[in-house]
């Protein structure tokens, strides 16, 4: 039985694959280059980076935060976030407080120049996507879901340290 074939016999079904994937790929892509771009206008106009901004939002929609509920909030690493709120504090943005009934508890609360770019700052690139899938139906959303744990596995992406969420639409 013959295979229906083109571009020099390579089988259809083959070449319809490596154009699904070349697609998959182009809009991954593209993802990541309008994070690339939103990050270079961010520190660009107003000196800070995406993660800086999201601990500044954080703390002006929640006041003083103590870092490992920062770094919830903002989906990162206890560890990385040190570094963000070291950066954050020499530009001045953030201060450090001690608790005067236990020294060891930290809280992070926004200085006055913090308050100010937290005020006038872009909402964070996930705005817009937050923004578009509300116009989505709820069928939309679970394909969505889906197929982002997909690709998720597929990288073997890990889940931050506190916090963890299980995803039952992970194949296993």
């Amino acid at each position: 039985m013959e295979e229906d074939t083109q571009n020099g016999g390579i089988p259809d079904g083959l070449e319809r694959q490596r154009e699904q994937i070349r697609l998959i790929i182009y809009q991954i892509r593209r993802l990541m280059q309008a994070g690339y771009q939103y990050t270079k206008e961010l520190n660009k106009n107003y000196q800070v980076s995406a993660p800086q901004l999201n601990c500044l939002l954080s703390l002006y929609e929640k006041g003083p935060l103590p870092p490992s509920r920062i770094a919830r909030q903002v989906m990162l690493k206890s560890s990385t976030l040190t570094g963000v709120i070291d950066r954050l504090e020499v530009k001045g943005l953030v201060k450090r407080t001690r608790s005067s009934q236990d020294r060891r508890v930290i809280t992070i609360e926004l200085t006055e120049a913090g308050r100010v770019l937290a005020r006038n700052a872009p909402p964070p690139i996930q705005q817009k996507i937050v923004d578009g899938l509300k116009r989505l139906s709820s069928r939309q959303l679970d394909e969505i879901i889906h197929n982002m744990g997909i690709l998720t596995h597929m990288l073997d992406v890990g889940t931050l340290e506190e916090e963890h969420h299980e995803d039952p639409h992970l194949p296993i």
